[in-house]
């Protein structure tokens, strides 16, 4: 059974906010008593926490489907709905979050650092909240956004300051056992180690962590093996430590071999090259050990490697080792650079940006109107309601997207869509013309909900409106 699981893909949808309600109050003696509709609830957010206390993605391998809560819809009497909870999964210090094309969309390292990874929608808002001097008692609200939804792929690279790199069968999970208080599987025979151990090591004042790389062999950077799946465990470690076996019973190998075949998969698989190196002659309490120990020595000195003679079994040499590697690890850990406090960049958009474009599409005919607000408020438009669909015409015109359409050479009848090519709302675009705005001004009032005017009063809006038919549409709406 699988316990260890360090990639895979996650489905993860956020939860949709809740439609606005249309309600009109009532109560005795007051049959209209205006629009009390409550806006929805905003939807769930998909959040990811690093836990230090995880160790594994196991949990996502068996559940990749992942979805927070919707938010409720709202409700009359001006009662909102309830926000839908968020979803908060907990992943390993370490983990990478990439989007399916191999895009890097977060690296969490640190106890609670934290990732959203879909977020939720926004509740619709009710007639209450729509209603305005000018829109007495709309009869409509608006709908709440879908979540997003996609998919990403986790993938944990251990955090430890060292990393031990060699053959199956080296040494290396008994050097690790020595040298901390991990508990690896140990045993004579290849690929004991199936997954990367992590132990910690208590050197004087320094305290670091050291991991062991299991399955390297030659090609493993192209897959062979199992090195492929664990090399990423080691590209955040501060030093490598070549754990080489001296009395390996193969005849074919040789460690100063066995050192150059692990350094060319490391230097194919890439990033690794600014990293120290250390060498480990392990296992020189058996006696061929340490007279190949011996010989080989001052060709590894030769090439610049700081080389330790150690035996795990007789616990030789390990102090000197554990000290060594403490001291390179905090040279490491000076020589970053220290994080600056967060920063907040202000970017202010440009004053001729109009928050949404116009491209001709040749291939499907029609102008196509790409933007945060349009797009969003296509989304919110319940289409069975004409006083909604006549709220949104309004709010297009009012953004600037009729005049851009009309400079752009639409005409009327010509088809307009608003969106993306996979999910767009296309319609056939009709200008508004003097009578038409004069008609669209008026959506969304009630004439039963005013106070009757005096006829003086009528008489002067009524010349007013002969006068300047445009008057009432260009009235700022803050809807």
């Amino acid at each position: 059974m699988t316990t260890f699981v360090d990639r895979v893909e996650l489905h993860v949808a956020a939860g949709n906010g809740g439609h606005g309600c249309a309600s009109v109050h009532r109560e005795k003696f007051t049959p209209l008593g205006g629009p009390d509709g409550g806006n929805g609830g905003r939807g769930g957010d998909v959040t990811l926490v690093v836990d230090q206390a995880i160790t594994t993605l196991l949990d996502y391998h068996h559940s990749p489907h992942r979805k927070a809560t919707n938010g409720q819809p709202g409700a009359g009497d001006n009662r909102s709905g309830k926000d839908g909870q968020d979803l908060v999964l907990a992943v390993p210090d370490g983990t990478v979050v990439l989007d399916r094309d191999g895009n890097v969309l977060a690296d969490l390292v640190g106890q609670g650092t934290i990732f959203v990874a879909g977020q939720g929608g926004r509740g619709g808002l009710g007639n209450a909240a729509l209603s305005s001097a000018r829109r007495k008692a709309p009869g409509f609200a608006l709908l709440g956004e879908p979540g997003e939804a996609r998919d990403i792929v986790l993938e944990l690279k251990t955090v430890a300051d060292v990393a031990l790199v060699g053959y199956p069968s080296a040494g290396k999970s008994s050097l690790i056992s020595v040298l901390s208080a991990a508990k690896p599987k140990i045993a004579d025979y290849p690929f004991t180690t199936l997954v990367p151990n992590l132990g910690v090591v208590t050197a004087g004042s320094t305290v670091y962590t050291i991991a062991d790389v299991p399955g390297l062999i030659p090609g493993a950077s192209q897959g062979r093996g199992l090195g492929l799946e664990f090399l990423r465990h080691v590209e955040r470690c501060s030093v490598l430590v070549h754990v080489l076996d001296t009395a390996t019973l193969e005849s074919d190998r040789d460690p100063v071999t066995d050192l150059d075949i692990i350094e060319e998969e490391l230097r194919q698989y890439g990033g690794l090259d600014d990293r120290p190196r250390i060498v480990v002659l392990n296992k020189i309490d058996i006696p061929d050990g340490q007279d190949l120990a011996d010989m080989i020595r001052p060709d590894l000195e030769e090439r610049g490697y700081q080389v330790f003679e150690v035996s795990a079994v007789a616990r030789l040499g390990l102090k000197e080792l554990s000290f060594a590697l403490a001291g390179i690890v905090g040279e490491a850990r000076a020589a970053k650079p220290k994080e600056e406090a967060t920063r907040i960049v202000i970017r202010p958009k440009a004053v001729d940006d109009a928050g949404f474009t116009i491209v001709y599409d040749e291939a499907e005919e029609v102008y196509r109107v790409r933007g945060e607000k349009p797009e969003r408020w296509v989304r919110q438009t319940d289409f069975n309601n004409d006083e909604a669909v006549g709220y949104l015409a309004d709010r297009l015109n009012r953004l600037g997207v009729e005049d851009r359409l009309m400079k752009a050479g639409a005409r009327a009848g010509d088809g307009v869509a608003i969106g993306s090519l996979e999910n767009a709302v296309v319609f056939d675009w009709e200008p508004s013309m003097m009578a038409g705005a004069e008609m669209l001004g008026r959506r969304g009032e009630d004439h039963r909900l005013e106070a009757p005017r005096p006829a003086a009063q009528r008489r002067r809006d009524r010349d007013a409106e002969r006068a300047d038919p445009q008057r009432e549409f260009d009235e700022f709406d803050p809807f």
